[in-house]
């Protein structure tokens, strides 16, 4: 069975700001897809977070790994954590992240993420984030808020887009 991204919603930045929020998320898709196109306003490098409807809870875990093609990769594992991992950010270079988002409307299983970042100085990271919503009845995704480890803005012409992943 083939499947289509329809566009849910873009947002480019006009205005400098510290978080993205997608709200009112359409619940008649199979999956999400979020791209990013993005650069920090200042701070250096940050990882692109998101919280699913609100929850600030640490319901969440992200494993990741990366690597620059100059040396060994790392990873590591964060637990308990109040975000997912979703991408990577630089204020020195534009950076581009995809990530997908597992059966979001199901509210019977816990929700799932694997994403993958790329800075233009050379670094690529993955990244396999879980959500744990404290009461799964009601952790279907319907609202989706970025921002990230630095705390600081996005920079404007960062772009943020929201895909469906619609059967076909």
């Amino acid at each position: 069975m083939a499947s289509t991204y329809e566009p849910i919603a873009t947002q480019t930045l006009g205005t400098a700001t510290s978080s993205i929020t997608f709200s009112s998320i359409n619940q008649g898709y199979t999956d999400l897809v979020l791209v990013t196109n993005a650069i920090l306003a200042s701070g250096g490098a940050a990882n692109l977070w998101c919280r699913f409807n609100g929850d600030g809870a640490a319901n969440y875990s992200t494993t990741y790994l990366a690597g620059s093609g100059t040396g060994s990769g790392t990873s590591a594992r964060d637990t308990s954590a109040t975000e997912s991992w979703v991408g990577r950010l630089s204020s020195s270079n534009w950076t581009s992240s995809i990530a997908s988002f597992q059966n979001y409307a199901n509210a019977t299983t816990y929700k799932t993420s694997i994403s993958r970042g790329n800075d233009t100085s050379g670094l690529v990271i993955a990244f396999v984030s879980l959500w744990r919503p404290s009461n799964l009845a009601t952790g279907n995704i319907t609202s989706i808020v970025l921002t990230n480890s630095s705390a600081v803005n996005f920079s404007v012409g960062s772009t943020f887009t929201l895909y469906g992943i619609a059967a076909a």
